[in-house]
C-alpha cells in the first residue's frame, strides 16, 4: 500500500510504468536526490516490478549535511540561498548525476509542512531539478496548495515523474549493451 490511496496509487503507477517503459526503450537509468519527499520518489519508482533495470539509486538528503556529504552541495551555497532554493536543487541533481550510475537524475527540495514555511518560502514550495547527459540542467519551481503534508508530497512525486518522463523523451536513441 502506498501513501496515495488506491485510486491515486493506480494513477501514479500507470505514470511510473509508462516512464519505466520509456527508460527501457531508450536504455536510460534514473537516480533520485530527495529532501522533502524522504525517498518517496525512489520508493514509487521501485513499486513497479522490473524497475531495478532502470532505477540505479536514490539519495535521501533530508539534512543540509547529507546534501553536502552525499551530493557535494557546497555548505556556503546552502547558507547563502537556503536548502529550499533553485541553486541547491540544481546542485543536488548535478551531484547525483556525478555520483550515480545513472543517465538522468531528479532532485527535489521543499517545504512539505505543516511547519517551516515563511512569506518568502511558504509551505508547499518545492524546487525540482533534472540533470541529464543530453540536456542542460532543468530547474522548476512549484507552489502546491497547503492541503497537508501527504498532499504536497504526492504532488511532488507526480511532478517529478512528469519531469523525468519529458526529459527521457529527449534522450537520444542508444542501443542496449549486450
Amino acid at each position: 500500500m502506498n501513501d496515495f490511496g488506491d485510486d491515486a496509487g493506480d494513477e501514479v503507477l500507470d505514470h511510473v510504468g509508462a516512464l519505466l517503459a520509456l527508460c527501457k526503450e531508450k536504455n536510460v537509468t534514473i537516480a533520485t536526490a530527495e529532501s522533502c519527499t524522504g525517498g518517496l520518489i525512489a520508493a514509487t519508482l521501485t513499486e513497479v516490478a522490473g524497475s531495478s533495470a532502470m532505477v540505479d539509486r536514490g539519495f535521501v538528503t533530508y539534512s543540509n549535511e547529507a546534501k553536502t556529504d552525499m551530493l557535494g552541495v557546497p555548505p556556503d551555497m546552502i547558507e547563502r540561498y537556503g536548502a529550499v532554493s533553485s541553486e541547491v536543487a540544481s546542485a543536488m541533481a548535478e551531484g547525483a548525476l556525478s555520483r550515480a550510475n545513472a543517465d538522468v537524475t531528479i532532485a527535489v527540495t521543499g517545504i512539505a509542512g505543516p511547519d517551516g514555511g515563511t512569506d518568502l518560502k511558504p509551505v508547499g514550495l518545492v524546487w525540482f531539478s533534472c540533470s541529464a547527459g543530453w540536456a542542460p540542467t532543468f530547474v522548476h519551481k512549484a507552489v502546491f496548495p497547503d492541503h497537508g503534508r501527504a498532499f504536497i508530497r504526492h504532488a511532488t512525486v507526480m511532478t517529478a515523474i512528469e519531469i523525468l518522463t519529458e526529459t527521457v523523451k529527449l534522450a537520444p536513441e542508444v542501443p542496449p549493451v549486450d
